[in-house]
Parts: C-alpha cells; structure tokens; sequence
C-alpha cells in the first residue's frame, strides 16, 4: 500500500502500529563503555540470529559510547538488547529514500528548511528496503517533517519495510 510513487517502491502507509500518523523507524541507542572491543561486543549479540544491522552510527563521548542502530526486526532487536542486559534507549527516525535526482541530499534539506524543520543528525543506511539507497534523519518535529518531505514528493520508509529481510547476506 505504497503512499508515494510507482508500484516498485517498498514502504508503508502512514499508518502505523505504534499509532503514529507518520512513518517512522525505531533506532536503538545502546550505551558502552568507552575501550577497545566495545563495538564487536553490541555486535556479536545479533551475529547467531536472523536479525540484521541495516544502519549503524558511533557518538563517541569521554564518557561512553553511543551505538545507534537500526535493525532489520526491531521487536527481536529489543529482546536480544534486553537478554544480553545492555543498558539502551529507543528513538525515531525518518529514513527517506535518496531520490535520483540532481543534489538528492540539498533536496531534501532545503524541503525541510522549508518547513522550519531542524536536523538534529543524519546517517546513511546501509541498504535500503529494495536496494534502494537511503537516509536515516532525526528530526525536531518529526511528523511536520513526515508530511513534508511526502508533500515533496519523496518515500518514506517505515520498520515493517526493514523487517523480515536479510539485507546483507
């Protein structure tokens, strides 16, 4: 039930399960200690099940490390997180699909300045839904930036997009 776009795009409606009125992904900020290993041990948790990295960002601070990720099955991913006792925090994103168009990136940021949207941070992701390429955006108001960013013309993905594939196998 594509909102944007031809009937090859890959993404929800607007309409989600956690009653959102815009699409959105859930992103997983796990904090770790700040040393060496830190990475490979958030990592090693999801390496013996089917759950994959679709995006991965560090924040590295004096104090700790901040491992954002986005994760193929985000439901499976809060249960691994839990069992391996990782202290973690959850957030949204909009992850929009890299248009092929000239300057996707100045696109979409002058769509948002439009708006009066703030950018908080950005990443890309390592595979879209489809092999599609993609940008995750933490955004100050996501829906005004959701309605947007449609408005525009652009896809937005949400996580039923990301789930049940193996992206990078």
């Amino acid at each position: 039930m594509p909102t944007q776009g031809g009937d090859d795009d890959y993404h929800s409606g607007l309409s989600t399960a956690h009653g959102r009125d815009w699409p959105g992904v859930r992103q997983f900020n796990v904090f770790v200690e700040n040393r060496v290993g830190g990475l490979a041990f958030v990592v090693r948790h999801f390496e013996t099940t089917d759950v994959r990295i679709v995006s991965m960002s560090i924040v590295d601070t004096a104090d700790c490390a901040i491992i954002r990720l986005v994760l193929n099955d985000a439901d499976r991913a809060r249960e691994i997180l839990e069992q391996a006792s990782l202290m973690f925090a959850e957030s949204d994103l909009l992850v929009v699909r890299i248009p092929d168009v000239n300057q996707p990136l100045l696109q979409i940021c002058k769509s948002l300045l439009e708006a009066e949207v703030n950018i908080h941070y950005a990443y890309p992701m390592l595979v879209g839904p489809s092999g599609n390429a993609a940008l995750a955006l933490h955004v100050e108001e996501h829906e005004q930036a959701a309605k947007q960013l449609l408005s525009k013309g652009f896809v937005l993905y949400s996580d039923p997009d990301f789930e049940g594939t193996d992206f990078l196998s």
